[in-house]
């Protein structure tokens, strides 16, 4: 099984910044594609960003110029600086990771999420 253990939400005031933190762990044989989505409050969860495993990127026009993901594949670690922070950011901040995995013997692709880590920006 795999998790994901996400850290470094946290109440900042607008115009601060964050570093979000999300390590992958378990009977892992690659991560691939990793990620940061947030959902606030009564809306649905969106995209933020994401980083392959080579480092190309893709950001959310809502966060561009912001917020900068990267990686360590040696730690199967992926990150998110948050700058520039507005109220509309607040939300709960998703990791979320594709792996692969050993499954009775065959190498499955899986996606897996964290528990969220909250992020709140006051004005």
């Amino acid at each position: 099984q795999v998790q994901l253990v996400e850290s470094g939400g946290a109440l900042v005031q607008a115009g601060g910044s964050l570093r979000l933190s999300c390590a992958a762990s378990g009977s892992i044989l690659s991560v691939n594609d990793m990620g940061w989505y947030r959902q606030a409050p009564g809306k649905q969860r969106e995209l933020v960003a994401t980083i392959a495993r080579g480092g190309s990127t893709n950001y959310s026009d809502s966060v561009k110029g912001r917020f900068t993901i990267s990686r360590d594949n040696a730690k199967n670690t992926v990150y998110l600086q948050l700058n520039s922070l507005k109220p509309e950011d607040t939300a709960v901040y998703y990791c979320n990771a594709n792996a692969d995995v050993w499954t009775n013997y065959v190498v499955r692709s899986n996606n897996y999420w964290g528990q969220g880590t909250q992020v709140t920006v006051s004005s």
